[in-house]
């Protein structure tokens, strides 16, 4: 292994890591010829599956033509554009528009930029405030790591974003004071539809829509980060609509081109939109050197055409009743002590003394991949996933939890 490479969420002085070279469908290969389900989608996006021929060869042919040009003005492409346009149709808006990135954590810090300059050019220059929600994972760029309601992710970091309240998650009373407190100087709540990385908690009956009235009646914006959720996990295309409750703005990355290619962004519907468009002479002084990359953009167009081709949302109801089933055969055995999801993302409590990451290891022996947040293990398989891998999954559970 490279002595060179530092990874990340690793203790640095690691130096043994499992070397995966191949993949196709919900597989996925070691150097050494062993094969593993894939059920965490690499890290929450491999919605289509690995080894998708049709996805390399949308990239190649794109590379020949056009690699990359930047998309700072007066320059666009043709991908970008297309993406974009796509990508507004798919989401919960009549009208919207769509801004680019590589990956989630950039796309968290624009929409928290974008909260403030909204606010700002909509005339309520004192609205800075961002809200987030405990458990919740934004990213880590410095935005995102402020947001954070994952304490041991905001320590060391020094000096973080100010103008943030992390609010304890799922306590519509202990937001309602938020508001009451600093109602008129905040300008947006972020959060994710399932919290993700946190542990995969779904929103609470009511929730969303508590927060929606809220931004509301504040005139705060409601941000939904779909990180995870966005581009079918849930089974329609963002969380938003699965829940019924329409954002201010949706940020996106990972199954957007199913991790084929870094690829995010900002869906910013109508109210931020006509903020930002109001002044003529107001210059949006935010973006990345890779914002509208045509390589993203076609593996964005590309994956959402394999999704709807084969149906992939239609996929998800089924994946998460088995997966469902499965898990709560285990809790109903005393195995787990909490089985919690929605759509094709799922979490479960440990038992106390059984080391979340100790069994992560063990499943790795059985050919299964999920991810260790202790005393959790989350899941969230590719959407090409079939009935007798998640059976092996949740039997390879079976087996190392009742050997522990």
């Amino acid at each position: 292994m490279s002595g060179s490479f530092l990874h990340p969420f690793t203790p640095p002085r690691k130096s043994e890591f499992l070397n995966i070279v191949r993949g196709s469908g919900s597989l996925v290969w070691d150097d050494e010829g062993n094969s593993y389900i894939d059920g965490m989608a690499s890290l929450w996006y491999v919605n289509i599956g690995h080894g998708r021929e049709e996805m390399a060869a949308a990239i190649a042919a794109q590379a020949r033509v056009l690699a990359a040009y930047h998309t700072f003005d007066p320059f666009t492409n043709g991908p970008a554009d297309e993406a974009a346009d796509k990508i507004a149709e798919l989401s919960p808006y009549d009208e919207c528009r769509v801004f680019f990135g590589s990956s989630g954590s950039e796309a968290v810090d624009t929409a928290m930029k974008l909260a403030r300059i909204a606010q700002r050019e909509a005339g309520h220059p004192e609205k800075t405030i961002v809200v987030s929600r405990e458990r919740g994972y934004h990213g880590t760029n410095y935005g995102g790591t402020s947001l954070q309601g994952i304490a041991p992710n905001r320590e060391g970091w020094g000096a973080l974003v100010p103008g943030v309240v992390n609010v304890v998650a799922d306590d519509e009373e202990a937001m309602k004071q938020v508001f009451a407190d600093h109602g008129d100087e905040i300008a947006a709540i972020i959060t994710e539809p399932v919290q993700g990385a946190g542990g995969v908690w779904p929103a609470q009956p009511g929730y969303l829509q508590h927060l929606r009235d809220l931004c509301d009646t504040y005139g705060a914006y409601l941000i939904h980060d779909e990180v995870i959720t966005g581009f079918g996990r849930l089974g329609e295309w963002f969380g938003s609509q699965f829940y019924g409750v329409t954002p201010d703005m949706i940020t996106f990355a990972k199954a957007a081109t199913s991790g084929y290619v870094p690829f995010s962004g900002v869906i910013i519907g109508p109210t931020v939109k006509d903020a930002l468009e109001a002044n003529e002479g107001f210059l949006l002084r935010t973006g990345y050197t890779y914002s509208g990359h045509p390589l993203g953009a076609v593996a964005a167009l590309k994956a959402i055409e394999i999704q709807e081709r084969e149906g992939l949302l239609a996929r998800v109801p089924e994946i998460g009743a088995r997966l469902q089933a499965g898990l709560s055969g285990l809790l109903d055995d005393g195995l787990l002590v909490n089985v919690r999801g929605e759509g094709a993302v799922w979490g479960v409590t440990l038992p106390d003394g059984v080391d979340a990451v100790e069994t992560r290891d063990r499943l790795l022996a059985e050919g299964v991949i999920v991810r260790p947040l202790p005393p959790y293990l989350l899941m969230c398989p590719p959407l090409v996933i079939t009935e007798d891998q998640i059976d092996q999954m949740v039997d390879g559970m079976r087996t190392v939890l009742e050997a522990s």
